[in-house]
């Protein structure tokens, strides 16, 4: 057998809830943490005051910075170590959950109708097909738009 290298990659999006829209991008190895990528795809020139992410994001620096923002962290706690989650930290995972299969739903478009992989080798080679992918899926959210309003 040929051992065959793999390579990994995060993409991390910032993207609005009223249109849908990527906003903010940023690529990563996989092995770089979530939580250091916060401030480079979160901006306050969006309309919004509130931050939608994964438990990953969350840390006490993340949270001092989007209070210095005037920024309202939407993002999930973690399970205690070794103990049951409690039942109001889940209730409020999951309406925050609702909110955020937005971004997932934008990689899952990505993989699906893009064919989107990533079989790169180097990090800027990944950013350069990801950010075409951006892109493309904000053409995809314009052209759906369009349509939606010239519809009535």
């Amino acid at each position: 057998m040929i051992a065959i290298p793999t390579f990994g990659y995060k993409s991390h999006i910032a993207i609005d809830r009223k249109y849908g829209f990527i906003r903010g991008s940023a690529v990563t190895s996989a092995s770089y943490a979530d939580g250091r990528m916060l401030k480079q795809v979160v901006t306050t020139d969006n309309t919004a005051g509130d931050v939608w992410a994964d438990s990953a994001y969350r840390s006490q620096a993340n949270e001092k910075w989007l209070a210095s923002k005037m920024l309202t962290s939407r993002i999930h706690r973690r399970k205690p170590a070794g103990k049951p989650m409690p039942q109001a930290t889940a209730r409020a995972n999951a309406k925050k959950s609702s909110i955020r299969a937005r971004v997932e739903h934008v990689f899952a478009h990505q993989k699906q109708r893009f064919g989107l992989m990533i079989r790169t080798i180097g990090l800027a080679r990944a950013e350069a097909k990801l950010t075409l992918a951006n892109l493309a899926y904000n053409f995809d959210r314009l052209i759906f738009h369009e349509r939606r309003r010239s519809m009535g």
